[in-house]
């Protein structure tokens, strides 16, 4: 074995316990040793509060494998709508508002699962000194506010069975073959309706064999069912996600 050869392998071992985060394994493996010595690994319980309205965004986390966090727009009497979310190919927190704050909204696990996690300020002064961590989150960044614009047509356009079907093709992306861990009432929660109507859906999407309802728990059996049933918001997203971030693999 040569010395390069040791070398890279030595790099990659070390970069390997990051891979389950998209945008730390698309780092090169000298921009991601500017990060992991400040990355913390921490377990996210499903309705966790990362950060409220108002609240200084402290703290980055960076979701790993089926783990989903929504960023929710809270209206005056409580109710909570989401405007994005965030799994495994991207961070929560010191991203779109590069640091600054308060925070705008709110941020809750979905999903629950793993997801590193380290301080904003660390965060914004690695961007600030390394150009490859400033590029890639500036990229991320866009990705996040095109999703956000994206949702905006979604929710005023598009019938609820269309946007259902997109929110569950965003959670399959990120749990694999896993089941995906989300109660209907949930979900309603974030696409705005009454209870009954996402109840109604899901019955017709089982009935038509295309998800599987458990308790808590939502099965995709058939993909390419789901996503002839979905707007075509999902694919407009994912699109501009590959145009920006090509080396960030869903």
């Amino acid at each position: 074995m040569t010395a390069i050869t040791r070398l890279v392998r030595a790099a990659e071992a070390e970069a390997a316990p990051f891979s389950a985060n998209r945008l730390l394994a698309a780092l090169r493996p000298d921009a991601l040793a500017e990060l992991a010595p400040h990355l913390t690994s921490v377990d996210l319980a499903s309705d966790d509060l990362l950060f409220d309205v108002g609240d200084d965004v402290e703290t980055t986390y960076l979701p790993c494998g089926p783990t989903q966090v929504s960023l929710l727009v809270v209206s005056p009497d409580g109710q909570e709508i989401e405007a994005a979310s965030v799994g495994l190919e991207g961070a929560i927190g010191g991203v779109v508002s590069a640091g600054y704050k308060p925070a705008y909204g709110r941020a809750v696990v979905r999903t629950p699962g793993q997801a590193f996690s380290l301080p904003t300020a660390r965060l914004e002064e690695v961007k600030t000194r390394v150009p490859a961590v400033g590029d890639l989150f500036d990229r991320y960044a866009d990705v996040m506010i095109a999703q956000m614009m994206q949702l905006v047509a979604c929710n005023a356009l598009h019938p609820i069975e269309q946007r259902a079907c997109r929110w569950l093709l965003f959670a399959h992306d990120r749990s694999g073959d896993e089941p995906i861990r989300l109660t209907q009432e949930t979900l309603a929660q974030m696409l705005g309706v009454q209870r009954t109507t996402i109840s109604a859906v899901a019955r017709t999407l089982q009935d038509a064999g295309i998800i599987h309802i458990g308790r808590g728990r939502v099965e995709v059996l058939d993909r390419s069912a789901l996503e002839k049933r979905a707007c075509e918001c999902h694919d407009a997203v994912e699109a501009h996600f590959h145009r920006l971030l090509p080396k960030v693999e869903l």
